[in-house]
Formats: structure tokens, sequence, C-alpha cells
């Protein structure tokens, strides 16, 4: 399905974008803005924009058939091989616009962003997850344009039927392979669920936020780890898990997983849903975002959007502004400090303020810190040993028969040592 827009020579799009309900032309600019990050991570050159204000959304083009037209003309002008929408084109319009311009591609927001998935995906989890997602946002989607399907899942029962077209070979071809990779997740679900109940014992932290907010640099900054960062959007897809300590009684483990974005597709959220499961079973969930970011209310709206999808809408959080080192506009610290009146202001590339924000998760696990009064017989010595772990000791006494500890620790940990005696 990838249209195979990395290659050596950048592949020509002109965006567009359309001007309904109740949005305002500069905000559909600020979109287009991003629109082209998107373009430019999956290796296209944007050459121009189109806009178009819409009372009425189109069944055939999404905009009226004479600016459908005028996009395509004006593609083929500017020597343009590609069109990228931000909207989700139905395939209806998809097939029209096909029909409109032979050689130029017409893609929505949802190609795009899978392609760009596709791209990144590196690990065989990430790959079944985007394969799974491209399948099913194809499906529904299939012209002669496929017939590249009959090639790569070729072999047999790849022929047609009697009175089996080719394009219901393919539309059979993709249903056998999407319910093959759902089994796949099942099976990375329960690995990843077994994993999850190895870690259970620790306080746990995710990262979330925007794409390229600056999570994987926060995580570096919190942890000394060396985690692959890269100025572009969705540069990694798989959530890496590290520890890190505050000091010798607060350690926690933290996450980074895949970035948010606006109108992410939700046949990508579905398929990531594992991925993101990490998210709402932690402890405490960090949103990240870019404090320099204009559209930064917008991220946070969307941040909150996804969240409630994935079930983490009740999660004890944390704001984290990130990247004030990139804050020139004079009065910006202060509006921040209006819009998000709990948001911690640091820049991880700098490592500023990260003091304050371990503080602030400090404070966090300290809650769910209790003390308890323990006492183990001197052959338990296995026990006594694993009840010194993870814990602060205030007090000890040796008795007769064994010793007694006074301990203080996270109420995960002190309940698994409480039932050991």
């Amino acid at each position: 399905m990838s249209s195979n827009l990395a290659s050596n020579s950048k592949e020509k799009a002109i965006l567009v974008g359309v001007i309904h309900d109740s949005l305002e032309e500069h905000v559909i600019h600020e979109h287009l803005d991003e629109m082209e990050l998107l373009a430019d991570t999956a290796g296209a050159e944007v050459t121009g924009r189109i806009t178009q204000r819409l009372n009425k959304i189109s069944p055939a083009f999404f905009v009226g058939r004479g600016k459908a037209e005028q996009i395509i003309n004006q593609a083929k002008e500017l020597d343009v091989s590609l069109v990228i929408f931000d909207e989700d084109l139905s395939p209806a319009q998809t097939k029209n616009f096909q029909s409109l311009g032979k050689n130029i591609k017409v893609i929505d927001r949802s190609a795009l962003i899978l392609d760009i998935f596709q791209k990144h995906a590196k690990t065989k989890e990430a790959k079944t997850q985007v394969e799974l997602a491209q399948l099913q946002y194809m499906l529904p989607r299939l012209t002669r344009m496929w017939t590249h399907l009959e090639r790569q899942m070729g072999g047999v029962g790849t022929r047609a039927g009697a009175g089996e077209t080719q394009i219901e070979v393919d539309r059979r071809l993709i249903g056998q392979r999407i319910a093959k990779l759902k089994k796949e997740l099942v099976k990375i679900d329960k690995e990843r669920d077994t994993q999850r109940k190895g870690r259970k014992d620790s306080f746990s932290v995710s990262l979330v936020g925007y794409t390229n907010a600056g999570k994987s640099t926060l995580m570096n900054a919190i942890t000394g780890a060396d985690v692959y960062i890269r100025d572009q959007l969705f540069a990694t897809l798989d959530t890496t898990i590290r520890s890190a300590k505050i000091d010798d009684e607060h350690e926690f483990l933290i996450s980074d997983t895949v970035g948010f974005i606006r109108k992410l597709p939700h046949h990508l959220v579905a398929s990531f849903r594992s991925t993101l499961q990490e998210v709402v079973e932690s402890d405490l969930i960090l949103i990240v975002m870019d404090a320099s970011s204009p559209q930064i209310t917008e991220h946070y709206a969307t941040i909150n959007s996804v969240l409630k999808d994935l079930g983490g809408k009740d999660k004890e959080k944390l704001v984290v502004l990130n990247k004030i080192d990139s804050i020139n506009e004079e009065g910006r610290i202060g509006y921040l400090k209006r819009t998000f009146p709990d948001g911690i202001l640091i820049s991880a590339k700098e490592h500023l303020r990260i003091d304050v924000l371990l503080d602030a998760i400090r404070n966090i696990i300290n809650k769910d810190y209790t003390t308890a009064d323990v006492s183990f017989k001197f052959e338990q010595a296995k026990e006594i040993a694993d009840a010194q772990q993870g814990v602060t000791v205030l007090d000890r006494e040796y008795t007769e028969t064994g010793v007694q500890f006074k301990i203080r620790g996270p109420v995960k940990r002190i309940n698994q040592i409480v039932g050991k005696q």
C-alpha cells in the first residue's frame, strides 16, 4: 500500500486544506504546516497549497467537481505527482480522483501517516501493527490499481476462481492476511502482559505527547540512557522502558511510546493498542508538550482525546512544558503559566529544571508510600534479605527467634513483603 514516497529524488506534492464547519482559515494553515512536516518525513517535497471554503462536503470529490479539476490541473502544471488532502477521503472520492488524473496520486492524511509508520517500523511488533492498519485501510479502497497484491502475496490460492474477479481475489487475500496478523497481535499482547506483570511492583511513569515534543530527549535527561533521537515525526514506534532513580528511596520505571498527532488514523490506534496499553497501565502519565509551539492548546486537546480513547482519562498526570530554551517571544512564559497553572516548565535538551520535575514525581510516589512493621524467624533468611529490598528500613530489632523491621516504601512492595511473613 505504501506510496514509496522516500526515494532518491523527492516526489513533488501539493497539499489541500478545506475550511468548513467552525474552522478559521488561519487554523487550516496551521494544520497544513503540520501536513508539510508529515510530507517531509515521508520524503515528499511540498511545492504548493490549495484551500477552499466549503458549506457542504461533496460525496464525489469532498470538494466540488470544479475545484477537483482545478487541483488536478494545477498539479499537472507544477509537474506534481502527489496530491495530499488534510482530510480522510472516502474510497469513492479517492477512486473519482484517480479517474480525473491518471498519473497523479491523490491520497489522504491517513494514507500519508500509514506510509510514515511503515517506513519507521523496525521491530516485528511494529511491522505487524502497521501492516494490519494498512490492510484495514486498503480493503474498502480496492480497485485495479492494487494488481501488485497478486505479486506480493503470490502462490497457491492467488488465481481467480470461476466467476471471481481479480478484485475479489485481492479482497480474499487481504482478509486472510488480516486474520493472520490479528492472531499474531494476540500473541504479542500476551507477551506484553507477561512483561508488565514482571514490572508490576515498580512505580511506573509513561511519557505521552505530540510526536516531536522531545519525549526521547526527556527520557535521556531523566535516566542517562541513550535513547534514539531524531528531529522527525514518529522517529520511533516502539515502547522503550528504562529505570530511573531520584534517590535511594525513590526509583521508578519510565516508558516512552509512539507520539500522538491530530487525527491519528483510527486503524493505527486500534493496531497499536497493545503498545499504547503501557500508558494506561502506568501509575503516572507525563504529558510532554513543546512549550514553543503555537498549537500547544490544540496538542493538549489531542493528547487528552487519545488518552480518553485508550481508557487513561482518570490516571494521575503531570503536564510537562518542554523546550523552554526555544522560547523567544516576550510574554510566552506568562501565557503558559496562565494556561497550564500546574505545568512544569523544563528544557530536556539543556537539562533545565529537570530537578523540579523529579521533585514532583517524588511527591506523587510518596502519596503511594506507607510504613509497616514486619517480623521474620531466623530460618527465613531469604525472606529477611528480600524484606530489605526496594524499601527503606527505618528500624531493625533482633529478638530471640528472629528479626523485626519497620519499613517504608511503595504500597505494592510493602504488601508483597507483608504477605511473606
